[in-house]
């Protein structure tokens, strides 16, 4: 299930870059990024409540109340890394910065085996399969980031800047990872982890936004240009939640150092849309489709060989010490986390759903609505034949995997 997770983390979090798109539309890099953590913050509670419902949610955080600070920090990190990203694609474009911010695989091995000891006791052959698998992904999305590019480049003066902004999003998108896997060896449920996570995107990007861009912030809702574009960069933000849950998943279930690799195949997916629906190689020579070519194939082997470097006991083992570690710290039920950890559905929590459970899926669904009314088609050239093949292959992703989580798991 880790590894099916990580894949369709991969299909999804791909789909969400292409309303980064609109960065050239004249709104603030502050603005795009406040707009879809707030899509986001929507769908971080919705989801949650519509698969477990509330009571479960607020017992789970109850019974974890030492981990919500945890929860908050990596919900600030991420809210900006996502604000960095922006501003790399405003200044390099999304061809070179995507590729950049994806090492934050690297990142997230060295954190997984520093802090979490994983791939401690693993065999050199599976050590060599993550590492090399790992680089080979992010390899590969160089060789498909510069396949993209062609015509003229970013101004000379935003460059730099446009790489230091990618490269410290990796940095931090990678130490996010830390807080994921400190709840997840708690015993955390990740839909519970990611409904206080959003309080700290929120709140770190609203105040990066009125801090820095105060005047274009403020005008988003009141700006008749502006409004129909807020239902795109929502739906960007709903979309990058459905594989940030996945990927929340691979985390918990393979470890930051395998699950991360699995979820940067995005960049292959982000690809096709790219190269699909706005046909961004339609002018492309030989030498950049041969990039594409290699560069994909390199990414299928990468993927492949983090997917099957299966843990052995040994590194079961120290996983284990890492769990009872945590157990010790904070006088945790040792046998309950283990089965949290397994993804054995616990049954000490009420499944029934309260009334304001409907509530909140009523009103996530009528902020989508009342923006979906005003919404207008951006003026991109598009495919709409390659949109709904991707926007299908999207679905069935989800809905596949979710029924796997559901049988295996039921979402624990």
């Amino acid at each position: 299930m880790g590894v099916l997770c990580g894949l369709a983390a991969g299909v999804w979090l791909g789909a969400a870059e292409a309303p980064t798109k609109l960065v050239n539309s004249g709104l603030s890099p502050y603005a795009i990024s406040l707009c879809m953590v707030a899509g986001v913050f929507t769908a971080r509670w919705t989801l949650p409540t519509l698969l477990k419902g509330t009571r479960q949610v607020f017992a789970d955080l109850n019974e974890h109340r030492h981990l919500i600070p945890v929860a908050i920090l990596a919900g600030m990190l991420w809210a900006v890394a996502n604000t960095l990203t922006v501003f790399a694609i405003r200044d390099v474009g999304l061809a070179i910065a995507f590729p950049l911010w994806n090492t934050n695989s690297l990142v997230g091995i060295f954190w997984g085996r520093v802090l979490f000891g994983e791939l401690k006791g693993a065999s050199g052959k599976n050590v060599a399969k993550v590492v090399l698998g790992a680089t080979a992904i992010v390899v590969a999305a160089v060789l498909l980031g510069f396949s993209t590019i062609h015509g003229s480049g970013p101004q000379a003066g935003r460059a730099m800047s446009g790489v230091l902004a990618a490269a410290g999003a990796s940095l931090l998108w990678g130490t996010m990872y830390i807080p994921y896997r400190k709840a997840y060896i708690s015993g955390m449920n990740p839909l519970s982890f990611v409904t206080v996570f959003t309080a700290g995107e929120l709140g770190a990007v609203l105040t990066l936004a009125l801090s820095f861009d105060r005047t274009s912030t403020l005008s988003l809702v009141h700006s008749p240009t502006v409004r129909p574009m807020l239902f795109w960069l929502f739906l960007g933000g709903f979309v990058w939640v459905i594989g940030d849950i996945f990927q929340q998943y691979a985390a918990k279930y393979l470890g930051i150092g395998r699950g991360i690799p699995l979820s940067n195949t995005n960049q292959l997916w982000g690809l096709a849309w790219g190269a699909l629906v706005f046909g961004e190689l339609a002018h492309a020579d030989a030498q950049h489709r041969l990039m594409v070519v290699a560069g994909s194939f390199v990414m299928i082997l990468g993927a492949l060989a983090v997917s099957t470097a299966i843990a052995t006991e040994r590194e079961h083992a120290s996983t284990h010490e890492a769990l009872q570690r945590e157990c010790e710290r904070y006088q945790l039920d040792y046998p309950r986390v283990l089965q949290a950890y397994r993804g054995v559905a616990s049954t000490g929590f009420s499944s029934r759903r309260s009334w304001w459970d409907y509530l909140i899926l009523i009103c996530a669904l009528g902020v989508f609505l009342w923006l979906g009314v005003q919404a207008r088609v951006p003026q991109l050239g598009m495919n709409l034949a390659w949109t709904g093949v991707l926007t299908v292959v999207l679905v069935l992703t989800a809905v596949g995997c979710a029924w796997g989580l559901w049988k295996a798991t039921k979402f624990s």
